[in-house]
């Protein structure tokens, strides 16, 4: 016997009654019942960053904290599989090259190894197109977050190079990684024996937050040479985090401790007690 079919609703004037959870002045509405200082709660909310005052529907959090949670895990999203915007590579004329990932974005997250090492194509390429032997090698990594790059690179890397050219420092040529984590550095240590490489790559999206850069740096990186022998200035992001044109400053400040000691990471914290 045939099933009856159901008949489908009419959605054509089907409205969300909720606002945005995601605008500030959602984002920062306490949704707790009678809290006991309801004047310091939004403050509270506004300057912890994380999720308090929500409120409770029995066992639950209420419908507008689920909704903000759901948006901001959303950003999230968008910012680790979305790719940085080919015009602002051009803009810098970052050239650009990739590891060994061939399976995207999903194979780049369950085989964080292979985001370490530069393809054999990449090789090639960054050995005919950059200068060996400079002072600081540059390069840009979309990690785990693309926002983050295109949030912070315009401020950034030109304020990188002209606080190395004012230091007296050579700079080789930039260029962008695809599918990059921070063990790349080894692989451009050995192909431009670089005094310091200096790698800006997007940091771990957090919720509703994926506009945070890291520069992670060492002095001679080579095969081997692991996080302990790496340097980084994180979170670096404006109203809010480190300012991008005064991280460039403690970049280049780091940059030529390294030179004058011959180290990074845990030696040179050692070489400068």
């Amino acid at each position: 016997m045939k099933k009856p079919e159901l008949e489908q609703p009419d959605l054509s004037d089907f409205r969300i009654d909720l606002p945005d959870p995601t605008t500030d002045e959602q984002r920062y509405q306490p949704q707790a019942e009678a809290p006991s200082n309801p004047d310091i709660l939004p403050e509270m909310i506004r300057a912890a960053g994380t999720r308090i005052g929500v409120g409770r529907a029995g066992p639950r959090v209420k419908t507008g904290a689920l909704l903000l949670f759901q948006g901001d895990h959303a950003v999230t999203q968008d910012a680790l599989y979305r790719d940085i915007d080919q015009d602002l590579l051009d803009e810098f004329d970052l050239f650009s090259v990739q590891t060994n990932i061939t399976g995207g974005k999903e194979e780049y997250l369950l085989r964080p190894d292979f985001g370490r090492q530069l393809n054999d194509e990449a090789k090639r390429t960054i050995t005919e197109k950059c200068d060996k032997r400079p002072n600081i090698q540059i390069a840009v990594g979309d990690g785990l977050s693309s926002a983050a790059v295109e949030a912070n690179l315009a401020q950034l890397l030109p304020a990188i190079q002209l606080e190395a050219i004012a230091a007296g420092l050579t700079v080789g040529t930039p260029f962008h990684i695809k599918y990059c984590r921070v063990g790349i550095m080894n692989d451009i240590g050995e192909l431009l024996q670089p005094d310091v490489v200096i790698l800006l790559i997007g940091e771990r999206p957090g919720l509703g937050r994926a506009n945070s850069l890291s520069v992670y740096m060492g002095y001679k990186p080579e095969k081997g040479k692991t996080d302990a022998d790496r340097d980084v200035i994180s979170n670096i992001f404006a109203d809010g985090g480190t300012n991008p044109r005064e991280a460039a400053k403690s970049v280049v400040q780091l940059a030529v401790k390294m030179r004058t000691y011959q180290a990074s990471g845990v030696k040179l914290k050692i070489a400068t007690q």
